[in-house]
């Protein structure tokens, strides 16, 4: 019998979404773990893969080498071929039980390789880093097959539409909430394996969302698609009061809610990418960070909690600050004028700003270091204003801050700039 409208939301409910960082299946014992939780998960769920470990640093050095003509190009395409047939060989038995589609992957990246460079790098970028996550994504499919576990690998690009700005593109939502639900279909599978971080233009050249951006991309699809939850497994038990490399004694956050972990992820906390909220916030879908060493424990629950929730001071903190500080040359107050070009300023040339603030004659902003260029950029800026700037700085950001906790940070150290709200602590360090 036809089911009704509400039975059948019901039914549609049930889908998850699991999104798997390059930790997770960083080796063949990675992977073999990864396809044994999905094997315990009843229900259709959506399966959103990173590159492998560290492969899209390699693919960026790769890029580099690519870009400027050196001659270490043709090796570091052949680290990154070797490593994963190395792996693949590894989870099928051998070499030659490997299944053809995944070297034929690999000599996709290789055929583009031979390509004319553009004269755009970001260009560049994009149209050969997505293969990390291509790769990836693919061997898991493959594998979960060779397990039992029926699944239907999507290229998500087509779906996923976005603008040109390579390297940071920006979602087509209308086009892509049609493609989405048009092509991310469970007829026949219960699974679906895809890629994170990447994406297409509506003319089909490969874009990124952004460094880490897998984890926006389960939020996106997980919006579109009405999932019943998104659930990110990491190497971490959940989202902790710190980063465990940097502070002993971290504390597990159990439960979060969407506004905290937006604060959290955009000051810096690398734990979520900060775009994941907004998407499933609107939905009120929650949003699971869980361990995949110890994938039976509950982890840290985001979502719109019913009470309130008592949370302890959280540290994060961003390196490779820059502090540039602007002055107009007629000696003149700084008006909303001058803030409106310096931002124009900044926009135009790519900068991420973390902390902005003002004297009479002064705009300070704090800015994440450019890849290459600075000085190039600086005497640009000089065109209009006097500039002055510093290297090497750290940004602590203590939500949730007490005076023991700034003193705890600070201590020792020289603060070139710092900002206090109601919650949350800004300084800039060195």
């Amino acid at each position: 019998y036809p089911l009704s409208l509400h039975d059948a939301l019901t039914i549609y409910k049930q889908m998850k979404v699991f999104k798997f960082g390059g930790a997770s299946i960083k080796d063949a014992r990675g992977v073999r773990n990864v396809a044994s939780m999905l094997a315990k998960n009843d229900g259709e769920i959506l399966v959103v893969v990173s590159a492998m470990g560290k492969t899209t640093d390699l693919l960026e050095t790769l890029v580099r080498s690519y870009f400027n003509g050196w001659d270490e190009t043709s090796a570091i395409f052949g680290q990154f071929r070797a490593f994963h047939l190395s792996l693949a060989g590894e989870l099928f038995g051998s070499d030659e039980k490997i299944p053809a589609g995944i070297p034929e992957m690999i000599g996709e990246l290789e055929k583009r390789l031979q390509v004319p460079l553009s004269l755009l790098y970001d260009f560049e970028y994009d149209q050969l880093i997505c293969y990390g996550e291509l790769v990836s994504s693919l061997i898991l499919s493959c594998y979960l097959e060779e397990t039992g576990l029926s699944n239907r690998w999507i290229d998500i690009r087509p779906s996923l539409r976005t603008d040109d700005k390579f390297r940071e593109a920006s979602v087509n939502w209308k086009w892509t909430e049609m493609l989405v639900s048009n092509n991310f279909q469970f007829n026949s599978h219960r699974m679906i394996v895809t890629q994170g971080f990447i994406g297409s233009t509506v003319t089909n050249l490969s874009t990124t969302l952004g460094r880490e951006g897998s984890d926006y991309t389960a939020a996106i699809l997980a919006s579109m698609l009405s999932a019943e939850s998104v659930t990110i497994w990491k190497d971490v038990p959940g989202v902790l009061n710190a980063d465990p490399k940097l502070f002993p004694d971290t504390v597990l956050l159990k439960e979060l809610s969407y506004r905290e972990a937006i604060e959290m992820t955009y000051s810096g906390a690398q734990v979520i990418h900060p775009k994941t909220m907004k998407p499933l916030y609107n939905k009120s879908i929650p949003l699971m960070v869980r361990s995949f060493v110890n994938p039976e424990s509950p982890g840290t629950v985001i979502h719109q909690p019913d009470h309130p929730l008592e949370l302890i001071p959280v540290f994060i903190t961003r390196e490779n600050q820059v502090l540039i500080t602007f002055s107009p040359y007629d000696f003149s107050f700084i008006s909303s004028g001058d803030i409106s070009t310096v931002f124009a300023m900044m926009s135009a040339k790519g900068l991420k700003v973390n902390l902005i603030q003002k004297t009479a004659i002064d705009l300070n902003l704090l800015v994440d270091a450019p890849e290459l260029g600075l000085e190039t950029m600086v005497l640009d800026m000089r065109k209009e204003y006097e500039v002055k700037y510093n290297t090497g700085l750290t940004l602590i950001t203590i939500r949730h801050y007490t005076a023991e906790s700034v003193e705890k940070l600070t201590s020792g150290r020289k603060i070139y700039i710092e900002q206090y709200s109601r919650l949350t602590a800004k300084l800039a360090v060195v």
